[in-house]
């Protein structure tokens, strides 16, 4: 008897395609942001403290405001209105700082989310001004 929710193997195959494609296309790895030389000797003591802090990863649709009067009526099969259109790429989250932005994929009935635009350092701290 097979889980539903069990991966299979090409499930397991085509994500991994897709991990591969997405190494081969980043320039700039996490451990060449955190070595530096000192000394002719490489010093990622520091930030390998942080690496492996969990963060929470969130991907946005879209919005909206609506009164706690529409809100109590709506009902299972109700339409709520987004402030985006359809097609427009998503804002990816970190703790709740926009990071990126991407587009939806699906690989064997799995969502997944592929980085169209990912916003430099200097940009980020421009948002929070």
């Amino acid at each position: 008897m097979v889980d539903e929710n069990t991966p299979t193997d090409d499930t397991d195959a085509d994500w991994g395609d897709a991990m591969n494609e997405q190494e081969q296309a980043s320039a700039v790895s996490p451990d060449s942001l955190t070595e530096s030389a000192v000394d002719g000797t490489i010093e990622n003591e520091k930030l390998d403290v942080i690496l492996d802090i969990p963060v929470s990863l969130s991907m946005e649709v879209g919005k909206t405001q609506i009164p706690i009067r529409n809100l109590l009526q709506l009902t299972q099969g109700s339409v709520v209105e987004l402030d985006r259109l359809a097609g427009e790429p998503l804002d990816v989250m970190v703790n709740g700082t926009l990071i990126a932005h991407g587009e939806v994929v699906v690989i064997n009935e799995k969502y997944g989310i592929r980085l169209t635009d990912v916003m430099s350092p200097h940009e980020r701290i421009q948002k929070l001004k």
